[in-house]
């Protein structure tokens, strides 16, 4: 399989810092892992990898002292740990090592957020720079394919999604083959072990409900509802899923809250693949009737990668006022606003809405179609 360069490599060496931990973060199979190997050999120093999963690794740093963490090292100052997310106590661990010992430098991965962030937030703080991996993004992909591959391949990616590994099959049927084993052996491991959930399959459940309601607002205490949970339950289970880097929320845009929703969310699936897992349904896009669900997800997913990767800092939402206008995506940017229509059919787009004018005369307005998409998200 050809490896692909990944956007934050560009200057991946310059995130290494003494006395400083960089946190990669990425759900499972984004291609953590590779990434860190591969930039072990363009480093000209000694490193030593350990990987978190490893019983041996976890027994070693269980002993947290600095003499302990002395003799792991020796002379080495770069440490790369793997899967950090599961070794207990992980924050209060790298932060004895980078206080204590002169010059390290670390590197954690984790598929989750959830002891990370829980266990590094305080730790850490002032001594973590935290980078995101996701799903191959478009600007990844158009660097080893030209505009007519990247147009002919489109349909495929919105229904197959983004996986590295995806990449290695020529067969749809081997595709969608890897990608139920993802969601099945990998994606959702972290989430069915956190807190040794008594009913994980209502989250898979859960999952399935929100994929069945891509650009619209969900409601808490309807999902509680049909998951026979309480709806704090319900946004406790949302919660989880956003920190494996499952799902994304995205929260209204309101001015006027007289005349616009301002209190409810959507979800997005990071990857398209994953949703289309969720509920079965590999059909290509000529056999389906959520194509504009499709287009909006994957719209949605790249664009959250290109802000990522390109430092454009936004504050995404969705607006809509109680008379049922609409614009499926805003932005909100250096105290300026842009909102965005999706339109999977270019032969459907159209103006802004009349109230979105009225309030935001000095608004950005475009409509993204499959004419001008990868000037959106590339």
């Amino acid at each position: 399989m050809k490896y692909i360069d990944r956007c934050i490599e560009q200057n991946f060496h310059e995130y290494l810092k003494p006395n400083k931990v960089t946190i990669l973060l990425g759900a499972r199979r984004v291609g953590k892992t590779e990434l860190l190997k591969r930039q072990l050999t363009t480093i000209n120093e000694k490193y030593l990898f350990l990987n978190g999963e490893d019983t041996e690794t976890l027994a070693v740093l269980n002993n947290r002292s600095v003499e302990n963490y002395k003799r792991l090292l020796g002379e080495t100052k770069l440490l790369i740990i793997d899967e950090a997310q599961v070794i207990p106590m992980i924050g209060k661990i790298l932060k004895l090592m980078v206080d204590s010992i002169e010059g390290l430098k670390i590197v954690a991965t984790g598929s989750s957020v959830f002891d990370l962030e829980n266990e590094l937030g305080e730790p850490l703080t002032g001594r973590d720079i935290e980078l995101r991996i996701f799903p191959l993004a478009q600007m990844e992909l158009g660097k080893v394919e030209n505009l007519i591959e990247t147009r002919g391949k489109l349909e495929e990616r919105l229904v197959l999604g983004s996986y590295p590994e995806l990449q290695q099959y020529s067969g749809w049927n081997d595709k969608v083959k890897y990608i139920q084993k993802l969601v099945n052996s990998y994606l959702l491991r972290d989430i069915l072990a956190f807190e040794k959930l008594k009913k994980p399959d209502k989250i898979v459940k859960l999952l399935r409900l929100i994929a069945f309601q891509i650009g619209q607002e969900v409601s808490l205490p309807e999902l509680g509802t049909q998951l026979g949970l309480d709806k704090n339950t319900v946004e406790r289970y949302l919660d989880l899923l956003s920190k494996v880097f499952v799902i994304y929320k995205v929260d209204a845009f309101s001015r006027n809250p007289r005349k616009e929703i301002s209190k409810s969310s959507r979800w997005y699936f990071l990857d398209n693949g994953i949703r289309n897992a969720l509920v079965a349904n590999f059909n290509p896009l000529e056999l389906r009737d959520d194509q504009g669900q499709l287009w909006e997800n994957y719209l949605v997913s790249e664009r959250i990668k290109y802000q990522n990767y390109s430092n454009r800092f936004a504050n995404n939402y969705f607006w809509r006022t109680y008379n049922k206008q609409e614009v499926d995506w805003v932005e909100e940017r250096n105290g300026l606003i842009y909102g965005y229509e999706f339109k999977w059919s270019p032969n459907k787009v159209k103006g802004a809405p009349s109230s979105w004018k009225s309030l935001y005369p000095n608004a950005e307005f475009i409509t993204i179609h499959p004419n001008n998409y990868l000037d959106f998200i590339t």
